[in-house]
């Protein structure tokens, strides 16, 4: 994707002359790859110095970003190179068969370097940022005890916050209170009564629940279930991030860099963590050729969409199919099979239009939500790799911890110009895989043959 996404190389997948192949239904199945013998010796090597801190804590790595920032690349180079394991923290990931708008690493990259929490669940399942938590803790301590390093690599913002400062102690609900909470909830959710079954669990204890995004039925549920088990809504719950916080805005200014330093060693691992990004107007442009990417690629989204409408989901009703990318496809397949696969270029753009615009808004979030978490370091993906690469590299075997983004490296937390905020807010999308009606042919035949439902 140009010098702003050096980070990350993608290739195009053009399909046959034949026409596009659907996307097939013998999903490919992950098996866990052990490290290799040659892994093991590297970080042997190096882990007695640099795997641990003087007070004995193990390090993990931690690396995030906004969508389309690099961040798989990146981690997969620096795991050859301390003996690594990659743990992914991407809420969608989580999903078999949903490759390629989760931007999943090939099948090569997998058995280059053991890859984890990656094709677990299937898209009709709910995978929550608690069970997130449980499963990469404890492939977190079965990595070191094999004496590699975790490499924690995603965006999505919850599931790294619970991971890197812990998670609510909120009570587990008994099998009897679940399934009584099951009942009530699913009972309003086969007949599609959301705003009825909003008002049921606010009544119950928690009007935080009228802002959960619409059809979040799984949050929904849990939140009822919390309640009924403890008689408070989960926001009764002290959350460890805030504790954190709290300790950080206690110290007085001239003691800051002390309270900070004690609050980080009250943490479970010795985090190492960096947001990579890249300027805002290079970024949306990769974001933009990426979504065409993943619409031109064989399979490719619109395939993994249409498998999802094939099981019997709908856009929107759970996790996987709320994901930016899967939601506008399902939707826009949907208006396709009303039209029995006639469907007009008109309808392709206003879909990549909706992606790319969903996808940017996204990538937006997730600036906002990194920006202010103390812990990262922030690093400009435009740099070269192999700069951006030995720096990580320092960091992680430095014993005092300390080091500091030099100037080159260093990425901006915000928008600092008024040209810049001009052009973000006048910024327009360029084409450059489907510049015109002609470009998105082979989509609308492949649309013609198959969604003809």
């Amino acid at each position: 994707m140009s010098t702003a996404s050096g980070l990350r190389t993608w290739s195009f997948r053009f399909a046959s002359s034949t026409g596009w192949t659907p996307f097939f239904s013998g999903l490919r199945k992950r098996r866990r790859i052990p490290p290799s013998s040659r892994q093991r010796k590297l970080f042997a090597a190096a882990s007695a110095d640099s795997g641990r801190t003087a007070r004995g804590r193990s390090k993990v790595v931690v690396i995030s970003g906004p969508t389309g920032a690099g961040k798989s690349r990146l981690a997969l180079e620096l795991a050859k190179r301390v003996g690594g394991e990659i743990i992914s923290a991407d809420s969608i990931q989580v999903y078999r068969g949903l490759d390629v708008g989760s931007a999943k690493s090939l099948i090569s990259e997998r058995e280059e370097v053991p890859h984890h929490l990656i094709d677990i669940m299937d898209p009709s399942e709910e995978y929550s940022v608690g069970q997130f938590f449980d499963d990469a803790r404890g492939t977190t301590e079965e990595i070191l005890e094999r004496g590699g390093v975790p490499i924690v690599v995603g965006g999505t913002g919850l599931y790294l916050r619970w991971y890197i400062y812990g998670k609510p102690d909120v009570p587990v609900a008994t099998k009897e209170i679940s399934g009584e909470a099951s009942s009530q909830i699913m009972h309003l959710q086969e007949s599609g009564r959301w705003e009825e079954a909003v008002d049921l669990v606010a009544e119950a204890g928690d009007p935080n629940v009228r802002s959960l995004p619409q059809n979040d039925w799984y949050r929904l549920r849990r939140s009822l279930e919390i309640i009924k088990s403890s008689g408070s809504p989960p926001s009764a719950f002290p959350v460890p991030y805030e504790s954190f916080k709290k300790q950080l805005i206690s110290s007085p200014s001239s003691q800051r860099s002390d309270g900070a330093a004690d609050a980080l060693r009250s943490l479970d691992y010795d985090f190492i963590c960096f947001f990579l990004s890249t300027p805002r107007l290079d970024l949306y442009r990769s974001i933009d050729l990426r979504c065409e990417e993943m619409i031109v690629e064989c399979p490719g989204i619109l395939s993994e969409a249409s498998w999802l409408l094939d099981q019997g989901l709908l856009p929107n009703t759970t996790s996987a199919t709320r994901a930016i990318g899967y939601r506008q496809a399902m939707d826009y397949l949907l208006h396709c099979r009303h039209l029995r696969g006639q469907c007009s270029p008109g309808d392709f753009y206003a879909f990549l239009g909706e992606f790319q615009k969903a996808s940017r808004n996204f990538s937006k979030r997730q600036i906002t939500w990194f920006r202010s978490e103390q812990i990262y370091q922030w690093l400009d993906a435009s740099k070269p790799m192999e700069d951006v690469l030995s720096f990580i590299c320092d960091s992680f075997h430095d014993p005092s911890g300390k080091l500091t983004v030099p100037g080159p490296l260093r990425m901006r937390k915000d928008v600092s110009s008024r040209q810049e905020n001009y052009e973000l807010k006048s910024y327009r999308p360029e084409k450059r895989i489907f510049v015109n009606g002609e470009d998105c042919s082979r989509i609308l035949d492949w649309i013609r043959k198959t969604q003809q439902r």
